[in-house]
């Protein structure tokens, strides 16, 4: 109850970025609803039927980010004077946030169950039921035991996703203990001493990652009875040059943070104006809540200019498509939601330091100045992180490429 009240009177900012939570959770539970569609009318593809509930999985992973980071950034999930006195600590409030996120997942799923069986045509009634029948196996009938729980999925794995990455963590003040939700933005200092920590493994992981694709792609092609392939598409890749590309997105997701402090510290290196050394300085307090965002866009946009540079002229001959529809669908689904999740945390780290900001224009500093370091963060971010975005999609994508 304390949860659908908090919404009702929420900024509708926060209203709107739920929604999106809802939206990209319908999108996850109707490739859900077609994956099991798809197996149980064909109950001799084993082998397809697991592939697509694989595939299946990058979507769910990407809303559940999605959704921790906009449960992060709700002002109703940090501590406020007097919810302590009622019993509304930091542990109450983790568990709050996830039952928000879950009311959200939960509304997708029941949209997403509601437009596949009308695109089945098992509701009827509209101009649209069963103008999909063909492409999601109208003909065979749901266990709504499998539905219920797939559908069930994500927004169970969200709401505990958010409890975790929203439980307290102790910080020790003068000898002293206390507990702090993980929604507070931390101590500055304690940043800046984990800020580039996981940049060497980021580093070596991506390097495992091309090494492996490396050694698979010049080692002889696997058997066609062996290739993993993605709903909708001829032909496949080995297991192993999957593994390694992989491999090599978690180490961009790994040394986002790392990256974006680097950024910050080669920036105000040297004798920086004002600027410059604001616009450093930001980014290195921000890391770690801005670089594993922007990390897993990377990864998510070197897979893509990947696949545009295995697949690209597939689509310029005729006949078959190398992915079909619901392939584009979860792609689609993957790229919004973690571009959503950049966004949402960027915003987040500009109401962190709205107080600071605050505090530099009492101080006479100019407001084109705090615009100007903005500009300038925005510039070295996309300066540093496209080209190596870039020169990883082409690595990962030249083993495949052989003839």
């Amino acid at each position: 109850m304390l949860s659908l009240r908090l919404a009702r009177g929420a900024h509708p900012l926060v209203l709107l970025r739920r929604l999106l939570v809802a939206v990209a959770s319908s999108g996850a539970g109707f490739l859900l609803l077609c994956s099991l569609g798809y197996a149980v009318a064909h109950p001799d593809a084993t082998e397809q039927s697991l592939v697509r509930l694989l595939w299946c999985a990058v979507p769910v992973a990407a809303v559940t980010q999605f959704a921790v980071t906009v449960a992060r950034s709700d002002p109703a999930t940090r501590p406020r004077d007097g919810l302590d006195a009622i019993g509304f600590g930091p542990v109450r409030l983790s568990l709050l946030a996830a039952t928000s996120t879950a009311l959200s997942c939960g509304l997708g799923s029941a949209a997403a169950l509601l437009v596949y069986l009308e695109l089945r045509g098992d509701l009827g009634g509209t101009p649209l039921s069963g103008t999909a029948s063909g492409l999601l196996d109208g003909d065979a009938a749901l266990p709504w035991a499998a539905t219920l729980t797939l559908l069930g999925l994500l927004p169970a794995l969200a709401a505990g996703a958010c409890a975790i990455a929203l439980r307290p963590r102790k910080e020790r003040a003068g000898g002293a203990s206390k507990t702090v939700s993980r929604a507070t933005p931390p101590d500055t200092a304690k940043e800046d001493r984990r800020g580039y920590a996981g940049l060497p493994w980021g580093v070596a992981v991506i390097a495992c990652g091309l090494a492996l694709e490396a050694y698979v792609g010049h080692a002889p092609a696997p058997a066609p009875d062996s290739l993993l392939t993605l709903p909708g598409q001829d032909g496949g890749t080995s297991p192993g040059l999957m593994g390694g590309w992989l491999l090599a997105s978690l180490g961009l997701v790994l040394a986002g943070p790392g990256l974006t402090h680097w950024s910050g510290t080669l920036l105000s290196a040297g004798r920086p104006g004002p600027m410059r050394l604001l616009a450093g300085r930001i980014l290195q307090d921000t890391a770690n809540r801005l670089g594993r965002p922007l990390g897993v866009l990377c990864a998510v946009a070197a897979g893509a200019l990947a696949a545009v540079e295995l697949y690209g002229a597939a689509w310029e001959r005729s006949g078959p498509r190398p992915f079909g529809p619901l392939t584009g669908l979860g792609a689609a689904v993957v790229m919004a939601c973690v571009t959503a999740t950049a966004i949402t945390a960027a915003i987040d780290t500009r109401h962190c330091r709205a107080e600071t900001t605050a505090a530099l224009l009492r101080l006479g500093i100019p407001a084109s100045l705090l615009r100007g370091a903005a500009a300038v963060r925005t510039g070295v971010l996309l300066i540093v992180l496209a080209p190596l975005t870039w020169v990883i999609a082409e690595l990962a994508a030249l083993p495949l490429t052989r003839s």
